[in-house]
């Protein structure tokens, strides 16, 4: 039984919720990035789900989805480069103690 739509979805919902569930309950600022990008994997899937079941001649979903994974490895650079300056300054990664914008 091949799935529909629906079950994709549901599953994108699923992977998303995950996602951002650690992203919001985490505090280290390492597995927030990695939460961040099971969030996108979700959205990936949903773009690829809705790609495959309304224009399935067109890969216009997979071509975002590609887009979406570029932009989270340059995400992850940037996170991971502010991530290490922040650890070598204050010798910690949690995101309680890192207060560096406030007065």
């Amino acid at each position: 039984m091949v799935p529909g739509l629906e079950q994709y979805l549901i599953l994108s919902a699923f992977i998303f919720s995950i996602g951002l569930f650690g992203a919001v309950t985490k505090r280290s600022a390492v597995v927030i990035l990695i939460c961040i990008e099971i969030m996108l994997a979700g959205v990936n899937i949903a773009l690829v789900a809705f790609s495959r079941f309304i224009t399935p001649v067109e890969l216009t979903g997979q071509s975002f989805s590609v887009f979406v994974i570029v932009v989270a490895a340059a995400e992850v650079a940037v996170g991971l480069a502010i991530i290490l300056a922040l650890y070598r300054q204050r010798h910690t990664i949690d995101t309680d103690k890192i207060d560096l914008l406030k007065w």
